[in-house]
């Protein structure tokens, strides 16, 4: 009889967050599989469990994930925990999900912490509705596309942002979404938790004083007031710039906005003809 794939939430910083029903189901299981091992056996060290447990990352997840069904079908049951929060949310753990739904597995989810839930309510800002869109691009191209899709986008929006590329991203977003009402949170739940709430130019100076540490999560206001026309908010100049300066060739540059945006090659062209 096979057995049962359990996602369990784990903390996001504070360790008295785990829950009851997460601890007993880590000490019950078979095997555990984590994101990072080094990382969990603190967690389970701290808890007193001794548990064997297999590395399932994103970058052996797909053929991890096939070894872990494997034993599942063979009845064995498996705990799946990212290093923080709830495995599947910008973590690995969707393709183990995945595959264990496909072969007929049982997976049962055990709730708990996750730090766009958290940002959210505590931003002040609207909560009945939002889209969580993760972590932007590394790319500064990408990241102005994908921001730009979002700019008639109603609903609350939720970001993950690294310390290292926050105030870029914000710079982006000031300049693509005006100075919209915006939240900051970072290090939630640990000892230095905190949250600015004002407008995006009022975080961008705020941050640009203080030394930006920590897992961000950026909530900003949804658009109140959309504009049905999608290609006046396309600015072709600053994507053809951003792609540039990445190394893309102008003439690949024109042929990729084009496609993206389905606008006309030529006026692409007569854009990139001005950039030096």
């Amino acid at each position: 009889m096979a057995g049962q794939l359990y996602i369990c939430a784990t903390p996001i910083g504070n360790l008295e967050d785990i829950t009851i029903r997460v601890l007993r189901t880590l000490q019950e299981v078979d095997f555990i599989a984590a994101e990072d091992t080094r990382h969990t056996i603190k967690l389970l060290n701290h808890f007193e469990i001794n548990k064997k447990m297999v590395s399932c990352h994103e970058h052996n997840e797909l053929n991890k994930s096939k070894k872990i069904i494997e034993r599942i079908l063979d009845g064995e049951s498996c705990a799946l925990v990212s290093d923080a929060g709830t495995p599947g949310i910008s973590d690995p753990g969707s393709i183990l999900i995945k595959e264990a739904i496909l072969h007929n597995v049982q997976v049962i989810v055990l709730p708990g912490p996750t730090a766009l839930v958290s940002a959210l309510v505590i931003s002040g800002l609207a909560t009945g509705r939002f889209a969580f869109e993760g972590f932007l691009s590394h790319k500064k191209s990408e990241r102005v596309k994908s921001l730009k899709k979002l700019i008639n986008e109603e609903r609350t929006l939720i970001f993950y942002e690294s310390p290292h590329r926050l105030l870029e991203t914000l710079r982006l977003m000031m300049e693509i979404f005006g100075n919209r009402k915006m939240s900051i949170s970072r290090e939630i739940t640990k000892k230095f938790e905190e949250t600015v709430r004002g407008d995006i130019a009022l975080c961008i100076d705020y941050f640009t004083e203080q030394a930006v540490r920590g897992e961000f999560v950026i909530v900003v206001e949804g658009n109140d007031n959309p504009t049905e026309e999608k290609l006046e908010i396309v600015d072709i100049k600053s994507l053809l710039e951003a792609y540039i300066e990445e190394g893309m060739s102008r003439k690949d540059a024109v042929n990729k906005i084009s496609a993206d945006y389905s606008l006309n090659k030529n006026e692409v062209y007569k854009k990139s003809i001005e950039i030096n």
